[in-house]
């Protein structure tokens, strides 16, 4: 049998699709996930077999943290709230799911004496950039609690990684999409036209700008990273080389469901972002982990096309067929 690797949030969207990676490549997987956004179905394929153990478990609590980490070789700290939209309206959601749990996995990784660490952080610790592409050494100014939060989980493994000896590889996704995913705007629109499909409310101006990459390439980038990374604490970004507006997403939508003279209603708030907290253009230089060996082949607007066409099929599957 091969090593034990613990992916916590591994029933969500892209732990899932690590969880089948690592599978692939012979490990054993430990799955740790509370189902607050995580889905058992996206394990589907793993019941029953001997490589997966799934744990339905919350490491808020402190017990649980320390049960998961028992006899494992590393860490893939993928469990959080991914909505960046309830910092508006219920900020303790990511104060509790995100550091809270973070801080209990670090301890009980000190007690048990598991020293390799990679976490799922995200480019809204960067906030609302004075340029794009913004590179690591950025300045971290985040403005929405999802993004403190983040920041925070990433404060903590650093002093871990200095006082405990963790290798803690903390990796910035940009908007990460494909099969599976169930929260973002891409979510959105398919959904709000398949309910109306002659008027699509659109948050935001539409200028809103994004880097966009496709799921297996970014559990390629984790790999590569959490393979190629030094010792200590590293931070590396994991976007594309490109960047598109939410009008290009509304654009790529509309056409993938054939859809034509759709009355678009614009929903912007203060400087034409979607909600508080969002930010109006955010990209990512990937350059450091380019050095690594990683190199993108979709661009923003293929990942998006690819992605849509996924999720309808996937909305089609899941509806009853008379």
């Amino acid at each position: 049998m091969g090593r034990l690797i613990l992916v916590t949030g591994g029933a969500g969207f892209i732990g899932s699709h690590l969880v089948d990676r690592l599978v692939l490549e012979g490990f054993r997987v430990r799955v740790v996930d509370n189902l607050s956004s995580g889905r058992l179905e996206n394990l589907e394929r793993h019941k029953g077999g001997s490589s997966v153990e799934i744990v339905v478990g919350d490491l808020k609590d402190p017990g649980v943290a320390l049960k998961a980490v028992e006899g494992v070789e590393t860490v893939f700290h993928f469990a959080a709230n991914p909505e960046v939209r309830v910092s508006t309206t219920n900020p303790e959601v990511h104060f509790s799911e995100n550091v809270v749990a973070t801080f209990n996995l670090l301890e009980a990784m000190r007690r048990r004496g598991v020293r390799d660490l990679v976490f799922a952080s995200s480019s809204s610790v960067y906030g609302e950039p004075d340029h794009i592409p913004v590179g690591e050494e950025e300045p971290v100014r985040p403005v929405s609690v999802y993004g403190a939060s983040k920041a925070a989980c990433e404060n903590l493994m650093h002093a871990y990684s200095r006082l405990y000896g963790i290798r803690a590889v903390s990796l910035r996704y940009a908007n990460i999409v494909g099969p599976r995913l169930r929260h973002g705007v891409i979510w959105d629109l398919i959904n709000k036209l398949l309910a109306n499909p002659r008027e699509l409310e659109v948050l935001g101006d539409g200028t809103q700008t994004r880097s966009y990459l496709h799921v297996s390439e970014a559990v390629e980038a984790t790999l590569l990273a959490w393979r190629r990374a030094g010792e200590g604490f590293a931070v590396y970004n994991v976007g594309n080389d490109d960047w598109i507006t939410v009008n290009d997403v509304v654009r790529i939508v509309l056409s993938e469901m054939g859809l034509e003279g759709v009355k678009l209603v614009y929903k912007p708030v203060a400087h034409g972002v979607g909600w508080p907290g969002d930010v109006k253009r955010i990209a990512l230089r990937i350059d450091k982990l380019k050095k690594l060996g990683f190199s993108p082949s979709m661009s923003s607007n293929a990942s998006v096309s690819a992605t849509v066409r996924s999720l309808l099929e996937e909305i089609d599957r899941a509806a009853p067929h008379g």
